[in-house]
């Protein structure tokens, strides 16, 4: 039989409701998509409660399980065609409330299929790779200007899925996290995990408490989630 795939969806905090069903269709190979919409501080002014931090770190430890975080329209769309083609296990979306810019405008490839891809290049000598996901990769790319204007060589690395790119060749992981670099990584939610791209010495900016109530763009500023905050650190640690 077949014709049908499970599908189910729900704000990104209640994946710990769903995280049994989750768990089950990994281990047993399902081909099931979960799509989780509000996963960030990002939600605003809904609170502490469902805002989350832990999430999809916490996802990416499920084995057999894609867990993606695309960050405009046209990953999403790579993203729902990867989880639509996958048969041996489950895939999951989380996905944003807040509107998120078009950062890609060609489409003939589908780069998330690599796990992470590099979004722009350096135009100065490259001293810096910034790695983010969903909403923070415009964040990513608004720092790489900052940085590019002080002559500082940045690539944007958008990574939609942790789990693809480890599968990807050796030699393409070492091209796309550039060695003598200084690695970071920019996410809205929990650090635990980022070093094992960034490395003991890159930088790693997340949230590592519960968030608060407030309107989106006044939560990533006290969170330390803009260009502005995050420019200067990264010169700094380039001192």
């Amino acid at each position: 039989h077949g014709g049908v795939i499970p599908y189910g969806g729900t704000f990104l905090v209640f994946s710990d409701y769903c995280r049994p069903a989750i768990r089950l269709a990994a281990l047993q190979q399902i081909r099931s998509i979960f799509v989780m919409t509000h996963d960030s501080i990002g939600l605003g002014e809904d609170g502490p409660t469902h805002q989350p931090i832990e999430h999809v770190m916490s996802l990416r430890l499920i084995p057999n399980l894609d867990t993606y975080r695309p960050a405009d329209v046209v990953e999403t769309a790579e993203c729902w065609e990867l989880a639509l083609q996958r048969k041996d296990g489950p895939s999951l979306l989380a996905l944003t409330r807040q509107n998120l810019p078009q950062l890609r405008t060609e489409a003939s490839e589908n780069l998330s299929a690599r796990g992470a891809y590099r979004l722009r290049s350096a135009k100065a000598a490259r001293r810096v790779v910034l790695l983010a996901s969903g909403s923070e990769v415009e964040i990513a790319l608004a720092t790489a200007d900052k940085l590019e204007a002080a002559g500082i060589g940045a690539d944007v690395v958008s990574m939609p899925c942790w789990s693809r790119f480890d599968a990807q060749p050796l030699d393409y992981r070492k091209d796309i996290l550039a060695s003598e670099t200084l690695k970071v990584s920019i996410e809205a939610g929990a650090r635990t995990g980022w070093e094992r791209y960034v490395g003991l010495g890159g930088l790693r900016f997340g949230i590592d408490s519960f968030g608060a109530s407030a309107p989106a763009e006044a939560l990533y500023d006290h969170f330390g989630l803009t260009a502005d905050k995050i420019a200067p650190q990264v010169l700094a640690a380039l001192d």
